[in-house]
């Protein structure tokens, strides 16, 4: 009887290991099969060039562009008629720049150059409106740009780079909508910031441009790099630029009255006051080759008083900041 009992137990043994086996080869055939069918499914998954792979093999670079408003569930949902939105086709506020490629997103349009791998100019408008809401999620991951005929830079050129992924568009404007917040994580909006330069002038200039939009109702903003010469460094696989500086142009329209502020920062660690680096959207043209306001103003007379001055008291910088990034946020860094 105990004889039997064992041989029973080997023979249940045997088939059960069997059984297993099959069980979890199907299951990988299956897996197989269905990872297969999505890599073929996949948009963009090969480099612009045939002669290398640009094949994404981060998490954050795997996600297609996607205009679809259909999956945001912050508080504000955008409307055509809003204060928020832009109209494509009235975005009369855009520079003119014939060696980049014009991209529209759902709140901000960019001038894509392919021979830097970011933009030239990243254009928006930002409201105290849109400023009064609350704040959604901030996004944890940088896609491709999938909207660029040439594709965007990816995550991975950063990696190891010793440069962050510093926001022309920056989220915190962008905080009042899931669609805005991650559209600006798009790495046709990003470009190589050194530390300390991003966790301190610049953000100093960003928040005190996030007071002037609320106490002035509405700013039109554009920002970008700016190369002094061919001779700058690159970064990654796809040889990401590094600016020598970045620009921000902000003007405000009120009652058909103008006023505007350009800021030229250099790409370094700094303790200099903003103010010092306050300038004219007509020097940042001239470093720049790119004619930001052609369209902007009703007249020829009005566009060339406004480019070529600036009104520090309509501007006033908020000194406790600056206090703060001197002796703690540069301190961090």
């Amino acid at each position: 009887m105990s004889k039997f009992r064992q041989n029973h137990t080997k023979h249940n043994r045997s088939g059960g290991f069997l059984f297993r086996a099959i069980f979890i080869t199907l299951v990988l055939m299956v897996i197989l099969i269905f990872g297969f069918t999505q890599l073929m499914k996949e948009p963009g998954n090969l480099h612009k060039n045939a002669t290398s792979s640009r094949v994404n093999k981060d998490q954050q670079d795997n996600s297609p562009n996607s205009n679809s408003q259909s999956d945001d569930k912050s508080p504000y949902v955008p409307q055509k008629n809003d204060k928020f939105f832009i109209d494509i086709n009235d975005r009369h506020f855009l520079p003119k720049d014939k060696k980049s490629q014009t991209i529209h997103h759902t709140y901000y349009s960019l001038g894509y150059n392919e021979d830097t791998e970011q933009a030239n100019w990243v254009s928006y408008v930002l409201t105290k409106a849109s400023l009064k809401v609350k704040n959604v999620k901030r996004e944890r991951y940088f896609k491709a740009d999938y909207s660029v005929k040439t594709r965007s830079a990816f995550f991975r050129d950063y990696k190891n780079s010793g440069y962050t992924k510093g926001h022309m568009a920056p989220a915190g404007d962008m905080a009042f909508s899931k669609q805005a917040m991650k559209e600006t994580f798009f790495m046709s909006n990003i470009c190589p910031q050194i530390r300390p330069f991003n966790n301190g002038v610049w953000k100093e200039l960003e928040e005190n441009v996030r007071d002037w939009a609320y106490s002035k109702d509405e700013l039109y903003i554009t920002t970008g790099p700016i190369y002094y010469d061919n001779q700058f460094d690159k970064i990654g696989q796809n040889r990401v630029g590094v600016p020598d500086a970045f620009y921000k142009i902000l003007i405000d329209k009120n009652n058909n009255k103008y006023d505007a502020i350009a800021f030229v920062v250099p790409h370094q660690k700094s303790n200099v006051p903003l103010r010092e680096y306050a300038t004219t959207i007509d020097e940042v043209e001239e470093l720049t080759n790119i004619d930001f306001t052609y369209r902007f103003f009703g007249g020829k007379s009005d566009e060339n008083i406004v480019e070529k001055e600036y009104n520090l008291g309509y501007w006033p910088i908020n000194e406790n900041r600056y206090k703060q990034r001197v002796n703690i946020w540069n301190k961090e860094n």
